[in-house]
């Protein structure tokens, strides 16, 4: 296989990856909302909404760091090349 199906792959699995690790941030938020704040609070709905945005926040944060880690880690810098950079034909 060439580098650029590997890059498709591996840019595939991570999308799969960072869906996966927001569905765990935004269940983890909820089951800590359960936990602590009674259903008939005022703060309940603003909390529920700000969970959406703590998923998304605290996704982007830990897909980063394993991005970070599995690049050093498996040296993906040699293995992958760039899928939208520009094609410049030198002369």
């Amino acid at each position: 296989m060439s580098k650029r199906r590997y890059t498709v792959l591996f840019m595939i699995g991570a999308t799969l990856v960072n869906i996966l690790l927001m569905l765990v941030v935004f269940f983890i938020c909820l089951i800590l909302i359960n936990l602590f704040v009674s259903p008939e609070s005022q703060a309940a709905p603003i909390l529920f909404a700000l969970t959406f945005l703590v998923s998304i926040a605290g996704s982007f944060f830990l897909y980063s760091r394993l991005l970070k880690w599995a690049t050093n880690r498996f040296d993906l810098e040699n293995k992958l090349v760039p899928l939208f950079g520009r094609n410049r034909k030198r002369k």
